[in-house]
C-alpha cells in the first residue's frame, strides 16, 4: 500500500458523489481512497475477562443457579452437592508505577504461575475474578489491574471510588517507584473512598543483591500512613496469597465486625527473615 501523503484525499472521493448511486464506491468516512473498514473478529478472545453485557441470576439459594450457569458454559450439569456460590463480593484495586509487578501479582493470585520474559505494559484497566474462602465464607474478589503510565492515570481515576481496597506496589529494586507511594497515597485519599482498605506491598522481594529498599523502609512508611505492609514476590509466590487473604478478611470485617486479633497480617517469612525477623505488620 503507497505512503499517504498531505495529498492523499484524492479529488476522486469528491467526484464520486458526483456518480449515478449505481456507479458510487463504498462510501469512506475517513475520506481516503485507500481505506478499508477492519474486519469484525469473529469472537472475542478472553471473552469472560472483557465484559460487554452482564445477565444476573436471582432466585433462592438451591433453586440451581449455579447448575444452570454451568451447563450453559460447559454443557454439563453440575451433580451432588456444594455449598452457595458466593456469599460476598469486593473490588480490590492493584496500583503503583508502571514495572512494578501489578500484572504478574495478579497472574500469580489468580492462575499459580509466573509471567516471565517481556509482556505489554497494561493499557488501562483490565480485571480478573476470584473466589477465596475466609472464615467460612465464600468471597469474590474482582481484581483491577491498572496502568502505571502517567497518560492512563486520568482513567484510574475515575474507578477509585468504586474500590473497596487497595494494593499499593512498589519495586524493592527501584527506588524511584518507592519514593512515588507518597504520590499515590495522596491520590488515594483524594479520589478513594474515605474507608477504603489499604494495602503497601514490597515486591520482587526475591531480588536480593539487586533491592534498593529495605524493609524497615517499607515498614516505616507504612506506620506512617497507618496501612498494613507485607513484602512480596511474584516470581516465588512469597506472601501473595497472604496478601490478598488479609485484604479479603479486612473487607469480610468491615461488613461483619470481628474480633480485631483475626486481622492481624500474616505474612510468610521470607528466607532472609526465617532466622532473624518477625513477620511485617
Amino acid at each position: 500500500m503507497s505512503q499517504l501523503t498531505d495529498d492523499s484525499m484524492s479529488d476522486d472521493v469528491f467526484e464520486d458523489e458526483l456518480r449515478a448511486p449505481a456507479q458510487r464506491g463504498t462510501p469512506s468516512p475517513t475520506g481516503y481512497r485507500d481505506y478499508r473498514p477492519a474486519e469484525t473478529p469473529a469472537r472475542i478472545q478472553q471473552d469472560d475477562d472483557v465484559p460487554i453485557h452482564k445477565t444476573i441470576l436471582l432466585g433462592d439459594s438451591g433453586v440451581g443457579k449455579t447448575s444452570l450457569l454451568v451447563q450453559f458454559e460447559t454443557g454439563k450439569f453440575q451433580a451432588g452437592n456444594f455449598s452457595a456460590t458466593v456469599g460476598i463480593g469486593f473490588t480490590v484495586m492493584l496500583l503503583g508505577d508502571s514495572g512494578v509487578g501489578k500484572t504478574c501479582m495478579l497472574v500469580r493470585f489468580r492462575d499459580g504461575t509466573f509471567l516471565a520474559g517481556n509482556y505489554i505494559s497494561t493499557v488501562g484497566i483490565d480485571f480478573r475474578n476470584k473466589v477465596v474462602t475466609v472464615d467460612g465464607i465464600k468471597v469474590k474478589l474482582q481484581i483491577w489491574d491498572t496502568a502505571g503510565q502517567e497518560r492512563f492515570r486520568s482513567v484510574t481515576h475515575a474507578y477509585y471510588r468504586d474500590a473497596h481496597a487497595l494494593l499499593l506496589l512498589y519495586d524493592v529494586t527501584n527506588k524511584t517507584s518507592f519514593d512515588n507511594i507518597r504520590a499515590w497515597l495522596g491520590e488515594i485519599r483524594e479520589y478513594a473512598q474515605d474507608d477504603v482498605v489499604i494495602m503497601l506491598l514490597g515486591n520482587k522481594s526475591d531480588s536480593g543483591l539487586e533491592r534498593a529498599v529495605r524493609r524497615e523502609e517499607g515498614q516505616r512508611l507504612a506506620r506512617e500512613y497507618q496501612v498494613s505492609f507485607m513484602e512480596t514476590s511474584a516470581k516465588t509466590g512469597l506472601n501473595v496469597e497472604a496478601a490478598f487473604a488479609h485484604v479479603a478478611r479486612s473487607l469480610v470485617a468491615k461488613a461483619n465486625p470481628v474480633d480485631p486479633a483475626r486481622l492481624a497480617v500474616r505474612a510468610q517469612p521470607s528466607q532472609e527473615q526465617k532466622s532473624s525477623c518477625p513477620p511485617c505488620s
